[in-house]
């Protein structure tokens, strides 16, 4: 993100000479972020897992987690002089996690693309790709060694909440002993996969900077629900836009069999649009393409792109009036935006 998205499509008043010098900071802070994931991952005499290992950071990316925890570093004391390297050192880690789950979801998806560029399964292969998430996931161990104990303990926490949304994810609510419906099911896997990274980051951020504990948790709770809004918009995405948009194959959820709140709510419809789509999507993964295209198309003529749009905006909202109640500052104002901006991007 550069300073033009992060003031006007984040909430910033360029008018505001706080804002306009805090977005000047977080441009900065994000560049050092660029700066150290590439310098982190590099492994000097083994050309070939550089280049591997840092494949995905220099595709790009939104760089969300990175922004969420320089976001909040701004609300604790330390975030001057050297104190601004360990919020530097929490973007990178946290985006490090998340990286590594992008070589092991292209894996078990098969994944051909990511971020407009080739997987790194189908450049390198299965077996490599997923060496190349661990070593990944090596360096991000490293790196939250340096702040500390805290730092350790919400690693571990949420890489096993990461762990948990993909297993769930894999089985399927049907197969979890009744303990979930399907739509509840679902929230938890986009809580565990998804915000939990998100959430971290917030949390991490505050904590290395010296924030109090209820910034900390407010935090933690606001990256919660922009976590499960940015996931569900991320899934409508995947039904309305195009392949070239995306920077990924289009319907790939349908392709894996993975079945998601807006598919949840066309199912629910009722006429034969709905049930074509379950005969479709009711026995697992869609590899043939003429069938993707078709529940595509039953998909953007059904309601369940605009009711999951919906829930999107609620769950937004409420993160929104988190937001609200932190201490009021430039970076507040960049997460009221920022709820706003993960849900407008689906429509």
């Amino acid at each position: 993100m550069n300073t033009t998205t992060i003031v006007t499509e984040l909430g910033l008043d360029p008018a505001d000479e706080r804002h306009a010098e805090f977005a000047v900071g977080l441009r900065t802070g994000l560049s050092r972020v660029e700066d150290r994931l590439q310098e982190v991952l590099r492994s000097p005499g083994y050309p070939e897992l550089t280049e591997a290992a840092t494949h995905l950071v220099r595709a790009g990316g939104k760089r969300l987690r990175p922004l969420m925890a320089l976001a909040g570093a701004a609300f604790g004391e330390r975030h001057q002089r050297a104190e601004r390297d360990d919020a530097i050192s929490a973007a990178v880690l946290v985006e490090l996690v998340h990286v590594a789950t992008l070589y092991h979801d292209d894996v078990m998806d098969e994944a051909p693309m990511r971020h407009g560029v080739a997987s790194a399964n189908s450049l390198w292969g299965n077996k490599k790709a997923v060496l190349i998430g661990d070593y990944v996931l090596a360096r991000a161990a490293r790196v939250g060694a340096g702040l500390g104990d805290y730092a350790l303990r919400s690693q571990a926490k949420t890489f096993g909440r990461l762990v948990r949304g993909q297993f769930l994810e894999t089985t399927g609510p049907f197969e979890d002993c009744g303990r979930h419906a399907p739509y509840e099911h679902h929230i938890q896997v986009m809580a565990d996969k998804s915000a939990s990274l998100i959430a971290m980051a917030g949390r991490l951020g505050a904590q290395v900077s010296g924030a109090d504990e209820r910034t900390i948790e407010t935090l933690g709770q606001y990256g919660e629900l922009l976590g499960v809004a940015f996931q569900i918009s991320d899934d409508v995405l995947d039904i309305a836009a195009s392949t070239t948009d995306l920077g990924k194959s289009a319907g790939t959820d349908l392709r894996e069999g993975i079945v998601t709140l807006p598919m949840l709510h066309a199912l629910d419809d009722e006429g034969p649009g709905a049930a074509r789509l379950g005969e479709i999507i009711g026995h697992g993964p869609v590899p043939d393409p003429a069938l993707r295209d078709e529940a595509l198309g039953l998909l953007r003529e059904s309601a369940g792109v605009d009711r999951a749009l919906a829930e999107a905006h609620g769950f937004a909202a409420k993160a929104r009036d988190l937001a609200l109640s932190l201490p009021e500052c430039p970076a507040g104002a960049l997460l009221v935006g920022l709820s706003a901006f993960v849900v407008d991007r689906g429509e």
